[in-house]
């Protein structure tokens, strides 16, 4: 079967899905660079190549001919990697006319074999290569005699500045456009001007793709050229960032493109999505206001729709800026924005405006922290009555998303997510699949099910995209695949596969660098899992410095975390003070999870001035709202929490049933952590039962003592592979003193030796074991 990309050859031209601009002025020329691919194309057609390496050469055709100009090095080094001969052979044609004299330029043009003047030319008059070699062709043939001798001085200067250093691809090379009118297609005077070089570094690129992609072009581009590089770095900013000219560069060449027409819309539309990349709050409104001022200009709306097409130009602006606002969060201008949109779509009656707008409204209200949910389903229900599935299917995702954090019941959500995920697959909207698989595995996660949540996230990585992949791209740069990476890490750094975790991390640093709007996704799990990490391991000195950063990026979780490390630094006063603050503010967003977190860590604060029962009511709240809210992990936190005052206050036996609710949940999604201190607690509580008291005398249940003895066991191997030493510490004291008690000499020895090297190690004091679960 032919490639598909044989069709530049053998099929008539097609559209590339280019933005289209409405007005440029600038005009093709030509270009040494043309006649180097004019070169290619004769020796593709003259010499013998074999099948894959005609089908690589057919795949640079289209980029080659609507490309910025390549520099000499980087088109050969281009072809090369296609096929050495069919370089070599262009190589030794350039040699040939540049080395030579100007009829040998003349020579190539009138011996080049066309769709006109060969009738056995694989290109026919209709394809892309057909098309391209008579607009040489006629632009050639205009030129006057002093046109035709610049060109081949232009050619001369071309070839011979590769060569004029001593190493390939490092070449500074003139910019060699000719000024407006010179080698113009429209003009037929012999004009003089000279042209100003500027020099343009090769720089090494990925070497499946076109040498220029990533490389600004300092001179003017023909109209073709500014659409192809316009749709390129639109679709990579879209689907895969890394690959798109980094911000300056991109801003350079914008800069460059509106010099010479400041009136082309598109240039200033990418200006805006190159502006949001670095959060520039002004140039990206200066350019998005500039790109419809540009668009309701070029009149192109108004010729078919009449006033319309003005009208809705400008409601679509207004709308755009209410969304610009809503992304930097300025709630009062952005609400301006949008009801100047609602304004101007009822007056002229656009459903589909009022719809997206709808949209924007409980999306700002959701934002602002009101309850939307009224506002949500009319707007679900209206997109439906308009057969707008994109918009019905984000209206339940965020109905979702809400009933996730009032309580509502995980089937409910589940089933409201399948039907939306029916709508997707109808009509291949990809990117909502997406979203739905990372939207199911935060849920899963938020209910405390870490195996679903891990099972929806692996599921999303491995997805195949339903959208058209072009420019050798995968689309994977998307919010949806950072949460479920950034879950995955979390996850992962939970069973203590720290490995794997910065093996995670890492990629998403690679995929989504700093400078992109995702980055903060991963920079918050990276540094709640290296805080948690310090946290475990004692390291309170390292975990300290982590909390500012934390807080410049949520500064609740930075709250949070503030209050922890205080707590542990016997900081009591300073942790309650900021609880209690955290709390209150907690309440007024409806942050339930993190309210039951400051409760179940005001709790522990009571413990250590030993006020057991009034840290009862607190925890009886805390489970209250876990069970009410569906939260499972945090359900069995505050289990334990109760468990363990239950112990404190004296009473074993109703403590040891209470934890037997939550040890097989915390087993099952539990972390690693939470395992070893449910074991701890568990083995605690058995000894308590079974009549056991250190450095007591009495009879002692030997059964449930040996119980004991496996289950810390149990611990100290969770504690170990999280290299927790400050807990091991607390497991092997309470090893000795139960093997002591059981009459195990040797066992109570090595225990006792294990824990005098980590109390040496440690070199603090160990806090009671019972004022800590």
């Amino acid at each position: 079967m032919a490639s598909v990309h044989e069709s530049l050859y053998f099929n008539p031209m097609m559209t590339n899905g280019v933005v289209h601009a409405n007005v440029f002025g600038i005009k093709d020329w030509v270009t040494p660079y043309k006649i180097s691919v004019l070169a290619l194309l004769y020796e593709m057609t003259a010499s013998k190549i074999t099948l894959p390496e005609r089908r690589r050469l057919n795949k640079l055709i289209l980029p080659l001919q609507q490309g910025p100009d390549l520099t000499l090095g980087q088109f050969l080094q281009t072809v090369e990697e296609c096929c050495s001969q069919t370089a070599y052979a262009v190589k030794l044609r350039l040699h040939e006319m540049a080395d030579g004299e100007l009829k040998d330029m003349e020579y190539f043009f009138s011996t080049l074999p066309t769709p006109f003047t060969a009738f056995d030319s694989e290109a026919y008059k209709t394809s892309v290569v057909g098309l391209f070699m008579r607009h040489m062709l006629l632009a050639y043939n205009k030129l006057s005699f002093s046109q035709v001798y610049k060109l081949y001085r232009s050619l001369q200067h071309y070839y011979h500045s590769h060569y004029a250093k001593p190493t390939d691809g490092q070449v500074g090379l003139p910019a060699l456009a000719a000024d407006d009118s010179d080698m113009d297609l429209t003009s037929t005077e012999d004009t003089v001007g000279d042209r100003v070089d500027k020099e343009e570094m090769d720089t090494p690129l990925h070497e499946s793709e076109l040498r220029s992609e990533n490389t600004p072009s300092r001179g003017p581009l023909s109209q073709k050229q500014a659409e192809y590089f316009l749709a390129r770095q639109a679709y990579l900013l879209k689907n895969d960032e890394n690959k798109a000219l980094k911000p300056a560069a991109l801003q350079e060449e914008l800069n460059n493109m509106l010099k010479f027409n400041p009136d082309f819309a598109e240039a200033h539309y990418l200006n805006y999505l190159n502006s949001m990349r670095v959060q520039d709050i002004f140039l990206s409104a200066h350019s998005l206001l500039h790109y419809f001022d540009r668009l309701i200009l070029s009149g192109n709306e108004g010729k078919s729709n009449g006033d319309e097409g003005y009208g809705r130009s400008l409601r679509y602006a207004a709308l755009n800026l209410a969304s610009l606002h809503c992304r930097f969060g300025h709630y009062r201008q952005a609400d301006l924005a949008l009801q100047e949109a609602i304004r101007i779509a009822q007056e002229s009656n656009d459903h589909v405006c009022l719809q997206h707008c709808l949209s924007w409204l409980y999306t700002l209200e959701q934002m602002k922290g009101s309850d939307s949910t009224v506002l949500t389903e009319d707007s679900v229900k209206m997109a439906a009555h308009f057969c707008l599935p994109y918009l019905a299917s984000l209206g339940i995702q965020s109905l979702v998303q809400q009933g996730a954090t009032q309580g509502k019941t995980a089937h409910k959500l589940m089933d409201a997510l399948k039907d939306t995920d029916i709508l997707h697959w109808k009509h291949s909207l990809s990117e909502l699949i997406e979203i739905s698989l990372a939207q199911t595995t935060s849920i899963w996660r938020m209910y405390g099910k870490s195996t679903m949540a891990l099972q929806q996230g692996q599921l999303l990585l491995n997805i195949s995209s339903l959208e058209p992949v072009n420019f050798g791209v995968q689309q994977n740069n998307t919010e949806a695949f950072a949460v479920a990476l950034c879950h995955l890490a979390e996850l992962h750094a939970e069973q203590g596969l720290y490995s794997a975790v910065s093996e995670i991390i890492q990629h998403l640093k690679e995929q989504f660098p700093p400078h992109t709007q995702h980055a903060k996704l991963w920079m918050l799990c990276d540094l709640k899992i290296q805080f948690e990490r310090h946290m475990n391991e004692g390291k309170y000195h390292l975990a300290e410095p982590l909390v500012t950063a934390i807080s410049a990026l949520n500064k609740t979780e930075g709250l949070y975390r503030k209050a922890q490390v205080l707590k542990a630094l016997n900081r009591s006063t300073e942790a309650y003070r900021i609880l209690q603050q955290l709390q209150v503010h907690c309440e007024k967003t409806k942050c339930t999870e993190m309210v039951i977190r400051v409760m179940l860590s005001t709790a522990e604060l009571h413990w250590e001035s030993s006020g057991f029962s009034t840290a009862l009511p607190l925890l009886l709240q805390a489970l209250a709202l876990a069970r009410q809210h569906h939260l499972q992990s945090l359900a069995s936190e505050a289990i334990l929490h109760l468990a363990f005052t239950q112990l404190m206050l004296g009473v074993p036996e109703q403590a040891l049933t209470v934890l037997h609710e939550a040890i097989e949940p915390v087993l099952a999604h539990g972390a690693v952590m939470d395992k070893g201190r449910t074991m701890l607690l568990a083995a605690r509580c058995q000894m308590a039962v079974a009549g056991f008291r250190p450095n007591r005398q009495g009879q002692a249940d030997l059964r449930l003592a040996v119980l004991a003895v496996d289950t810390l066991n149990e611990a100290a191997a969770y504690f170990s592979k999280l290299n927790c030493k400050e807990r091991l510490r607390d497991v092997h004291y309470l090893q000795a003193q139960l093997h002591h008690a059981l009459g195990q000499t040797l066992q109570r020895n090595k225990s006792a030796m294990l824990f005098r090297l980590l109390d040496q190690e440690l070199q603090s004091p160990a806090p009671p074991v019972s004022m800590q679960l």
